[in-house]
C-alpha cells in the first residue's frame, strides 16, 4: 500500500534526530544477547508478566476489560472465561503464545493474518478469520460511546482484498531490497490500520503484527516487556500520531513521521524498562525496592497490594507492604480503606 511503494520509500528523508533514534535502537538491539543470558527462571517471570499486561492492555484498549485476578487467571490457563471481555482476552493470549513460539517459522502473508484475526475470535459466538463485507470508519468517540467525529475513511470492503495482498507484497519486497526493518514495520501497521480490513479487531491485529515483525527482524524485547502496555499508557499519543499520519494518506501524500517517531519511542522505553528490570533482578533485595517503585509509578488508577506482587514476580508481599509504606510516608502514595479492601492510589502533586 501507499506507504510501502517504493517511490513513497524511496522520496523520505530523516532528520537528524531520527537517525539518532534509529541508531540508539540499533545498539540496544546489539545487547539483547547479554539479557537473554539470565536464568530461565528471571526470563519466564518476565515474559509471563508480559503476556498478562499484553492481553489485558490490548483488549483494554478496544473497550474490552476484566478483573486483573480473572485476567492472570486466562492468560495461565487456569480457568475459561465466562463473557465476551474474558473471550477476547483468551483469543488475544493465544495469538500471543503462537507468536512467542514459532514467530520466525512464519512468513507474512494474508493466509497468516485471517488465520490470527480466527484464533482472535476461536472463544466468540461470531467466526473471525475473514475480511469486512461492509465498508467501515474510524471515529473518534464520546465519553457515553456517542461518535464525536470520524477520524479516517478506511479502504472500502470491495477493495480490501486487494489492498492486503499489496501491503503484503510491498512489506515483503522491502525487507528483501534491504529497506531499515524498524522503518518498514511502522509504515506497515500504518497502512494497515488504514486499510482496516476487518469489522472488528483491527487494533489488536495490529499490535499483533507489530509484535511478529519485530521477532523477524530480532528486535525481541516485546517477549519479555508489554508493547500493548506502553501503548494503552501513551494511548491519546497513540491515536493522535496515527490520525496524524493517516492524513492525506490515500493520496499518497501523507507523513509518516509522527507515528514512526511515536512508535521508535516506545521500542526506546520498552527496551530501557528490560535492561532496568534484569538489572534490579540481578542485584537482588535493594534492586527490588526499586522494582515495587517501578510498578506503582506505572499505576495510573487504585490499585492493590495484589496488583504489585503481579507486577514484580519474585518479590514478597512483605516487601511490597514495606515498599508501599515508605511511598506514603513520603507522600508519593495515599491509601484508601482498610484491610483487604484497601486500595493505593498516586498522590496529586501540587504545581
Amino acid at each position: 500500500m501507499h506507504s510501502l511503494k517504493p517511490q513513497f520509500l524511496n522520496s523520505l528523508t530523516f532528520s537528524t534526530e531520527a537517525v539518532s533514534t534509529l541508531k540508539r535502537l540499533g545498539v540496544y538491539q546489539g545487547k539483547q544477547e547479554l539479557y537473554f543470558q539470565q536464568t530461565p527462571e528471571t526470563l519466564k517471570s518476565l515474559q509471563d508478566l508480559a503476556i498478562i499486561e499484553s492481553s489485558e492492555s490490548s483488549n483494554r484498549l478496544e473497550g474490552a476489560t476484566a478483573p486483573r485476578k480473572r485476567i492472570e487467571a486466562i492468560v495461565l490457563h487456569s480457568t475459561i472465561p465466562v463473557n465476551r471481555s474474558e473471550q477476547e482476552i483468551a483469543g488475544y493470549r493465544d495469538a500471543l503464545t503462537l507468536i512467542h513460539e514459532s514467530a520466525l517459522k512464519m512468513k507474512l502473508s494474508t493466509d497468516l493474518i485471517l488465520q490470527f484475526h480466527s484464533i482472535l475470535y476461536q472463544y466468540l459466538p461470531q467466526p473471525g478469520g475473514h475480511w469486512k463485507m461492509a465498508d467501515n470508519e474510524i471515529v473518534a468517540r464520546n465519553l457515553d460511546g456517542s461518535i464525536r467525529r470520524i477520524r479516517f475513511q478506511p479502504v472500502s470492503a470491495v477493495q480490501t482484498p486487494q489492498s492486503m495482498e499489496a501491503l503484503v507484497k510491498n512489506f515483503l519486497q522491502a525487507i528483501q531490497d534491504g529497506h531499515e526493518p524498524l522503518i518498514i514495520i511502522p509504515l506497515m501497521v500504518l497502512d494497515f490500520l488504514c486499510v482496516h480490513p476487518f469489522t472488528d479487531g483491527n487494533g489488536r491485529m495490529a499490535r499483533l503484527l507489530t509484535l511478529l515483525s519485530l521477532y523477524q527482524s530480532d528486535h525481541q524485547v516485546g517477549r519479555y516487556i508489554s508493547l500493548e502496555r506502553i501503548f494503552e499508557e501513551s494511548k491519546t499519543t497513540y491515536y493522535e500520531t496515527l490520525e496524524s499520519s493517516s492524513r492525506d494518506w490515500h493520496d499518497g501524500e501523507h507523513n509518516i513521521f509522527p507515528w514512526a517517531s511515536y512508535f521508535w519511542g516506545v521500542l526506546l522505553r520498552a527496551y530501557g524498562e528490560f535492561e532496568g528490570r534484569v538489572g534490579e533482578i540481578r542485584k537482588g533485595r535493594g534492586a527490588k525496592t526499586a522494582q515495587v517503585r517501578q510498578a506503582v509509578t506505572r499505576r495510573t488508577i487504585p490499585f492493590a497490594i495484589s496488583d504489585i506482587e503481579s507486577d514484580c514476580p519474585g518479590v514478597s508481599r512483605d516487601m511490597v507492604r514495606i515498599v508501599l509504606r515508605q511511598l506514603r510516608d513520603e507522600g508519593e502514595i495515599l491509601v484508601q480503606g482498610k484491610g483487604r479492601g484497601a486500595k493505593w492510589i498516586q498522590a496529586l502533586k501540587e504545581e
